[in-house]
């Protein structure tokens, strides 16, 4: 096991620190020309359904294994060229393949992901479609500085990828080196895994999350993630820790629990056999008589392992696709309402969706699922999407972001007092993502709400932007990033950054956090404009209200880089009842960028912990466990 290889500064503000890869790692560092890849302005030909193959829409690239690699090589490298700088842009993009196999060893298929592209092997399981090759991401690089913090709004999922990339270099295996909002589920790879692009420095990554994968043919290299979750998977090892490792229902070659981190232990590492509450995304897949499907997994409790491995299938739900309601870029909000009130379930394909009134989900075990990141964008001050009090319904995929009238909420889960819900059926959100500012200027009071018990919530980032379009202490307006008021509720991966309030506030009754990163505001004017009391300097991260009895997070950071140039103080990052049945496990708080930040963090938990402050820049302060 090895200590932390490198430190995350600020998004907004990085000096160029060279890092130094460990042995154990097993690489040498190399330091290649930059490579700056920018939007071009491609123009892609709009997909074409083939005979048989439903209407999913002109971003929506389907590849037949009957293809030459070829082909499918130039369509996916023009989506990259496209993709690949494309921060802020509009286009969403879905690349998916039938079964079978693609590329081999004589001709492999190796592709860049850039934003918003989806790329989904559509077979029952991922054995069912195979890349030789890979699908990498690398470090974007500027100016010579090379990093991979703003890799966000990607994913790879349901297939599998035989890594062969022998003429590549120092790039030569698979490359997944993101931050946010870049999922990778039901992904087995044989071969090198690297969540960090070491081939170009200084290579800070902020991410991230896996979930329901296996790694077979060696060690996955976490190198510089700060921050990563791996959920439900099978490893054949891992690297190293940096400051907040966290493993739940992992089997295989998984870290033992190491926190904070230790010589004899490596780490920072926190471990859980099994995971609590855990509900796997929907999925399109081929059958084998060639009909289209979603399949819906069911939930499980206290799980651990893939849940395809061993040739078991996904134990679940299959769905036809005449079930679904097709949306395609240009559908407006009234008829996707519409059809939502006859029981249809929504696939929404590739693409930006303006929505002025709220989409009602009415019916029990009803299915939104997103393609390509399609993204919901609020209008008129509407709170774009609302489920009613009903269990089982899935929300996956989606990107909603704020519109310039303020929103009181951006999703919300259940009615105020409503408590129809069910365990064995719970709802649950995965891979949602919430933007306020960022494309453009946008206001929210609050982005998601939770009022339902018996809610899973798995891989949820909620973004108030740093950077980007409509950025400013009052232009990006936003008190709170998820507001919990059921019972019951879990978060597997929860990713809340930069509100202006309380980032979390928790007021329901056994609540779990399974792995919490933050960041703090940057943005703060003075201390006089962040006061959670009159008292209290600054507001938690998370808050778990007075009157709550039952609630557990394990893996939990807050991270404080104030960038107005006073001081600003936060008095603690995590604010929670002290009785016996609330327990936190593993925490830290760190102080980003001592050159262009002032003020920090004076407690980890209520009035207990060390503090954050320019004083011990860049340096985890750790508490184990609260109370």
């Amino acid at each position: 096991m090895t200590p932390s290889l490198g430190r995350r500064l600020s998004r907004s503000a990085r000096p160029l620190l060279l890092l130094t890869l460990l042995a154990t790692i097993g690489f040498l560092w190399t330091a290649p020309p930059s490579t700056a890849v920018t939007s071009s302005g491609v123009l892609l030909a709009p997909a074409v359904a083939a005979p048989g193959d439903p209407d999913l829409g002109p971003n929506t690239y389907v590849f037949d294994p009957s293809m030459s690699v070829d082909e499918i090589q130039a369509t996916v490298d023009a989506v990259s060229k496209q993709q690949l700088g494309n921060q802020f842009g509009t286009e969403r993009v879905a690349l998916l393949f039938k079964p079978g196999t693609y590329g081999s060893a004589a001709q492999p298929l190796n592709f860049e992901v850039g934003y918003y592209t989806e790329v989904a092997g559509l077979g029952r399981n991922p054995g069912d479609v195979v890349i030789n090759g890979s699908v990498n991401v690398y470090n974007q690089c500027d100016n010579g500085t090379c990093i991979a913090l703003n890799n966000f709004w990607r994913s790879l999922s349901n297939l599998t990828i035989d890594v062969t990339n022998p003429a590549f270099g120092c790039h030569t295996g698979e490359f997944w080196a993101v931050s946010q909002a870049a999922p990778m589920r039901r992904v087995h790879i044989n071969g090198l895994t690297t969540l960090m692009d070491y081939c170009s420095g200084p290579s800070f990554a902020s991410g991230g999350f896996i979930a329901d994968s296996r790694f077979d043919g060696g060690t996955v290299v976490n190198g510089s993630q700060q921050q990563f979750y791996v959920r439900n998977s099978a490893l054949d090892g891992w690297t190293n820790g940096v400051w907040n490792q966290v493993f739940s229902g992992d089997t295989g070659a998984v870290p033992a629990q190491c926190f904070p981190a230790d010589a004899s232990c490596g780490g920072p590492y926190t471990t859980l056999a099994t995971t609590p509450q855990s509900r796997e995304k929907p999925y399109l897949y081929v059958d084998g008589s060639g009909a289209w499907r979603v399949f819906v997994p069911g939930a499980a409790a206290g799980s651990s392992g893939p849940t395809w491995d061993a040739g078991s299938d996904t134990p679940g739900r299959s769905l036809p696709l005449s079930s679904f309601y097709v949306a395609h870029p240009g559908d407006s909000a009234a008829n996707l309402d519409s059809q939502l009130a006859r029981g249809k379930n929504l696939l929404v394909t590739p693409g930006v969706y303006d929505v002025g009134r709220t989409l009602d989900v009415r019916r029990a075990d009803t299915v939104v699922l997103g393609m390509g990141l399609a993204t919901l964008t609020a209008t008129r001050g509407a709170v774009p999407l609302a489920i009613a009090d009903v269990p089982g319904v899935d929300i996956a995929g989606l990107t909603i972001d704020a519109g310039s009238t303020e929103s009181p909420a951006l999703l919300r889960v259940g009615t105020a007092h409503g408590k129809r819900s069910s365990a064995a059926d719970p709802t649950a959100l995965q891979d949602v993502f919430f933007r306020i500012g960022g494309p453009h200027e946008g206001r929210a009071t609050t982005s998601l709400v939770v009022n339902s018990d018996h809610v899973v919530l798995d891989d949820i980032w909620a973004w108030r932007a740093d950077h980007g379009a409509g950025v400013g202490w009052t232009q990006n307006t936003a008190d709170t990033g998820l507001v919990v008021n059921g019972d019951d509720v879990s978060a597997t991966g929860l990713f809340v950054e930069h509100y202006q309030k309380h980032e979390v506030i928790w007021n329901g009754e056994r609540g779990s956090v399974v792995f919490f990163q933050n960041e703090l505001p940057y943005d703060v004017p003075s201390q006089a404009a962040w006061r959670s009391t009159p008292t209290t300097d600054g507001y938690a991260a998370l808050k778990v209200a007075d009157r709550v009895r039952s609630f557990t997070g394990d893996g939990l950071g807050s991270y404080s880089f104030f960038n107005q140039g006073v001081d600003i103080f936060a008095d603690h990052a995590f604010e929670v009842p002290t009785t016996p049945g609330v327990h936190l496990h593993d925490l830290l708080t760190i102080f980003l960028d001592p050159n262009n930040g002032r003020g920090g963090i004076r407690h980890v938990v209520n009035d207990t912990g060390g503090s954050s402050t320019i004083a011990n820049p860049d340096v985890p302060v750790t508490l184990v466990d609260y109370p």
